[in-house]
């Protein structure tokens, strides 16, 4: 008889919240799966909760149900699979969620984040080398989710979602630079390639956001302003490194005040096209708005055309932080180990798997920036 499992599945989208009591996410006990050539099967050490994973939910992000959740996790490798190569059993890892296929027009022109054959796998709910592996005992296909599905004991994934990482790195912080610091960071040094002593708002201080916060504040002589409607996010922001902070109905005279005649850079952290358009008006001339939330599919983008040409402002859109995950992994730990990352602010709770559903309501309302599960 084969070994079980739990797994977060989600079986219909658009319950209602509050999510304790319309309980979207089920444990359910599924067989764990076996990794084919190309794949690793991962004891998941410590999985987190993040809006990619509520935009599912609510659907906002369109996904094949049903779905095991989780996207966002670092782990250890339990079992390798033929033809893996460059990761062993015992090795500790953090959970990508874009498997790059490395052959593809984006990854031969070294953007692995935009992944075509990943993409598709991720939206068919597939993994990269063939079909899910996930499902029930009598027989009923789960969909992965982002290739990962981390709200469970164990994950089999491609060997192109993993990146092996020190052991020494704590799975509480192991865990947050699989999608917040890719996301955050990425957008910021990758996406936005901020310079020294430009200046950086970020709309939206979720963990994402705060990432960014953190990476432009790592950038000599820079400023960054942090908006988020909650006073206790703004002083977070402060302490992930912005020098001011504010409500977004302040914004305009925070950047009027800090910036020589308007932003270098925005940051969009939250999924709103009206954040967007807002964003937009606070460029200086040459400036550029990086969209990182995902909005609605419903909601549409309306402003003036001639600001791009005629004052040179750029949109840019940035998926996964425009990220090369082995390069970018390392060199972001490297940064928390130079205490110049304060990734720890971010780790709001650790809470068992069961307390899920009552989760996704802390998130939806801001009482949570980064809450983090324990699969013990």
């Amino acid at each position: 008889m084969s070994p079980m499992m739990r797994a977060a599945v989600l079986r219909t989208a658009e319950l209602p919240a509050p999510y304790a009591g319309s309980t979207p996410l089920s444990l359910e006990t599924v067989p764990v799966p076996e990794p084919r050539a190309g794949e690793v099967l991962v004891g998941i050490a410590r999985a987190s909760l993040c809006h990619s994973d509520l935009s599912v939910i609510n659907g906002s992000r369109i996904r094949p149900l049903p779905m095991a959740l989780g996207h966002e996790a670092a782990g250890v490798v339990e079992r390798v699979g033929d033809a893996v190569e460059g990761v062993r059993v015992g090795d500790h890892v953090v959970l990508v969620f874009v498997p790059a296929c490395g052959s593809c027009r984006a990854c031969s022109a070294g953007r692995p984040a935009l992944c075509y054959r990943g993409a598709e796998s991720n939206g068919s709910g597939d993994l990269l080398h063939g079909p899910a592996v996930l499902g029930t005992t009598g027989g009923e296909r789960i969909n992965h989710h982002l290739g990962v599905s981390a709200f469970a004991d164990y994950a089999v994934v491609a060997r192109e979602s993993v990146v092996v990482i020190d052991d020494d790195v704590p799975f509480d912080i192991a865990a947050l630079f699989g999608c917040a610091a890719l996301t955050g960071i990425g957008a910021v040094l990758n996406t936005a390639a901020v310079q020294e002593g430009q200046s950086v708002v970020v709309f939206g201080l979720g963990a994402v956001g705060l990432m960014a916060v953190m990476a432009a504040a790592q950038v000599p002589g820079t400023t960054v302003i942090a908006v988020d409607p909650l006073p206790s996010k703004q002083e977070l922001g402060r302490r992930c490194g912005a020098q001011h902070a504010g409500a977004p109905e302040d914004a305009a005279a925070l950047v009027q005040d800090a910036t020589d005649g308007g932003a270098d850079v925005v940051i969009e952290a939250v999924g709103s096209t009206r954040v967007m358009e807002a964003g937009l008006q606070l460029l200086a001339r040459g400036g550029a708005l990086v969209s990182v939330g995902l909005p609605h599919p419903d909601q549409q983008l309306t402003t003036q055309a001639l600001q791009f040409a005629g004052l040179g402002r750029r949109l840019l859109g940035s998926y996964m932080g425009d990220a090369v995950p082995e390069r970018d992994i390392p060199a972001y730990l490297d940064l928390w180990r130079q205490g110049r990352l304060p990734v720890d602010l971010l780790h709001t709770d650790t809470r068992p798997l069961a307390d899920l559903n009552e989760s996704l309501d802390a998130l939806a309302e801001g009482r949570v920036v980064r809450r983090l599960f324990t699969l013990d």
